[in-house]
């Protein structure tokens, strides 16, 4: 089974995923979303070995994830990418975007996705790159 595992960079500046679509707590904290990543996927073990063998695992039986970024998470992530330099070649205001990346601001459903389309070109671009 696929899931969404939501990774969202919290007030005091931590990284947190957890899974909204499914009824078992599966959580991952860290200073960094690398951080995060690894403490979700340590509790998804340990949520696993909790099962005694041959019991019904339910929704956890085969489970995978699918991780799911907020603007802020996905440039700590991707740190090579330069927020300024994104900003401009995606058409948004770099004072603003810089805004998103450290939560100061509210980001709109339309903005989001604008910085998500912007992504996924780039995406294409260099997955059609060739040396």
């Amino acid at each position: 089974m696929k899931t969404t595992a939501l990774i969202e960079k919290g007030k005091d500046g931590t990284f947190g995923i957890f899974t909204p679509d499914i009824k078992s707590t599966i959580i991952g904290e860290g200073a960094t979303v690398a951080e995060a990543k690894t403490d979700f996927e340590n509790s998804v073990k340990e949520v696993l070995a909790s099962f005694e063998e041959g019991e019904d695992m339910g929704e956890l039986k085969d489970i995978e994830f699918e991780y799911k970024y907020d603007v802020a998470s996905v440039f700590d992530y991707f740190d090579f990418i330069n927020v300024t330099k994104f900003a401009k070649w995606a058409g948004i205001n770099a004072g603003l975007m810089r805004q998103y990346k450290s939560c100061d601001t509210y980001i709109s459903e339309a903005q989001a996705h604008k910085i998500g389309q912007a992504l996924r070109k780039i995406g294409r671009e260099l997955s059609a790159i060739s040396l």
